[in-house]
């Protein structure tokens, strides 16, 4: 029997990323997707007609119709509609960043183990393509001994978009939290605990409310240094990745594509999905003497296969929130630099 999930929010977050990986999952069931929003309704409706329209989250909790809570609404609801469904006794996916603070995650992760409910964050971009490459050459030691990890999260949007909640003051709002969650998370996951050595936040496009470009610096307990960047307002961003090592560098460009993918309806159980063409490869080597690394499938399907395999199977879940609180607390570290 499908276990049977309950999607909170069908906005960016629900309709791109989680809807159509919960849908393509074998063992889930897309039952029930939760918005106010007639038009959101309407295409909730359409996209995915087996699910149930419910107008919001206690109506879903109070249905018994669920098995799994998916809450992908803004960062400001996460931890109230999160800790609802706790309470209720559903296991909890969590968009990132799971908590507007730490201290909010920490209260989050306990409550939890007290209620032996499972919870895990959604950190979708610990599968993307490129990240699986650096991986693997950091595996099989291509790169030698790595001392300098730079990633690079810029994209380019000039003008702010209108009634976003990420464009307002609020908890979990800005760059840093956005798109800083991800390169935290991954630099983290690489090489580490870290602390944070320097940062910077800026408001650089004009009628911005919120950080919309940021730099955080930090030091691995392993010895590496980590220079993450994040920007809304990047006309040519630089290298997606920049790795240093003892025996030669890695370089790669360009975003990963699976989210482009699931935007124009790309299907995540096709046998091809996650691949890159070669001309986006990376590079590896030293100087001129470089050749290019296939990049790996990128393989967001995992994240909710990983889901379904530990509410069945009893594996832990495919991201410990202890994990993405450790990220909250460096975000929180270099806000406190940058506001010095």
């Amino acid at each position: 029997m499908a276990i049977r999930v309950g999607l909170v929010g069908f906005g960016l977050g629900g309709r791109v990323f989680h809807a159509p990986l919960i849908a393509a999952t074998p063992g889930l069931e897309l039952s029930a997707i939760v918005t106010g929003n007639p038009d959101r309704a309407a295409q909730a409706r359409a996209a995915h007609p087996g699910a149930e329209i419910v107008p919001n989250l206690p109506a879903l909790l109070s249905s018994g119709a669920v098995d799994l809570v998916v809450v992908a609404s803004p960062n400001a609801q996460h931890v109230p509609q999160a800790r609802a469904a706790i309470d209720a006794g559903l296991p909890v996916v969590v968009d990132k960043p799971f908590a507007p603070t730490s201290a909010e995650g920490r209260d989050l992760i306990e409550a939890a183990e007290a209620a032996g409910v499972p919870l895990t964050v959604f950190q979708n971009r610990r599968w993307d393509g490129d990240l699986l490459t650096v991986r693997k050459l950091l595996d099989s030691g291509a790169l030698g001994t790595v001392h300098r990890f730079e990633s690079r999260f810029e994209v380019w949007k000039p003008a702010l978009k209108e009634g976003s909640w990420k464009e307002e003051t609020a908890p979990g709002a800005g760059v840093l939290y956005d798109l800083g969650s991800h390169v935290i998370d991954q630099a983290l996951l690489l090489f580490g605990p870290a602390e944070v050595e320097h940062a910077e936040l800026g408001v650089v496009r004009s009628g911005s409310a919120v950080p919309d470009d940021a730099f955080v610096a930090l030091r691995h307990l392993t010895g590496v240094r980590s220079h993450l960047w994040m920007s809304r307002l990047a006309a040519q961003p630089g290298p997606r990745f920049r790795v240093l090592g003892s025996a030669g560098a890695f370089v790669k460009h360009g975003l990963d594509g699976q989210e482009p993918a699931l935007a124009a309806d790309g299907d995540p159980a096709a046998p091809d999905w996650g691949t890159e063409p070669s001309s986006r490869w990376g590079l590896l080597g030293a100087g001129d003497a470089t050749e290019p690394v296939p990049t790996e499938a990128g393989a967001y399907p995992s994240f909710y296969a990983g889901v379904a395999a530990a509410l069945t199977g009893g594996t832990p879940m495919p991201v410990d929130p202890a994990e993405s609180l450790a990220g909250l607390e460096i975000i929180e570290a270099a806000v406190r630099i940058a506001d010095r």
